[in-house]
């Protein structure tokens, strides 16, 4: 005897657009596309290693052991047929931050492009919300397939306001304490700070966004039933 299957049946954008019912199954988690916890865990790794090294061996061997593991973790996924974009964005990062602290010639340059880079979301993000184009929901729309059908309902741009200036809140914050670590040449309690402030206040900040998601989500639905389906 077969083993009977539900019937789907296919889903429409807020567009109108007809999806396929195998739609939603295809779409990967934001947590998935960065290589899931594995894949986080990964990428702390060579900061890890850099202050380790930095401490025992000096900058040099700091700046190659750092480069080392970040090569070593993209040969492992490889080898693992995982998926490897997120270890190779980890290791181009380390690569970046490791000339950034050759040329200075200080540990603590290790850590000033992941400032730079959240000083800069921090401002992108910023103006997206002062544009009325909060970014947390063109993002969230891109990954989920919803579009800016949102754009035009101005409870669901307050929703994705709220989240946007929540990420908003993550990215100055790290900037204000890695920053006064950077100038105080705490290189051991930048590592700390880079990897407590990184995923952990993401992951809240993402709640946010989910919260903002699923609201705008209910909303443009209900709008839809609401609409006059014209004459029979």
């Amino acid at each position: 005897m077969t083993e009977q299957t539900r019937p789907s049946h296919p889903t429409t954008d807020p567009h109108g657009a007809v999806r396929p019912p195998e739609h939603r199954a295809r779409q990967k988690t934001p947590l998935e596309q960065m290589g899931g916890t594995t894949g986080l865990v990964y990428m702390m790794l060579p900061v890890v290693a850099f202050v380790l090294a930095n401490s025992s061996y000096g900058l040099t061997a700091a700046i190659c052991t750092a480069v080392g593991v970040a090569l070593a973790i993209s040969v492992l996924r490889l080898v693992r047929k995982e998926s490897i974009q997120p270890a190779l964005s980890g290791l181009f990062g380390v690569a970046v931050a490791s000339f950034v602290a050759w040329k200075t010639g200080s540990a603590k340059g290790f850590f000033l492009t992941g400032i730079w880079a959240n000083l800069a979301l921090a401002v992108l993000f910023l103006v997206s919300v002062l544009v009325r184009r909060p970014l947390a929901g063109v993002v969230w729309g891109a990954l989920n397939g919803t579009g800016t059908a949102w754009l035009k309902d101005k409870p669901s741009c307050h929703y994705y306001d709220i989240a946007t200036l929540t990420l908003v809140g993550v990215f100055a914050a790290r900037v204000a304490v890695q920053q006064w670590l950077y100038d105080q040449d705490r290189t051991g309690w930048l590592a700390v700070a880079k990897i407590a402030m990184g995923y952990p206040l993401l992951a809240l900040a993402f709640l946010v966004v989910l919260w903002a998601g699923r609201r705008s989500g209910k909303r443009l639905k209900a709008l839809a039933g609401q609409r006059p389906t014209g004459p029979s």
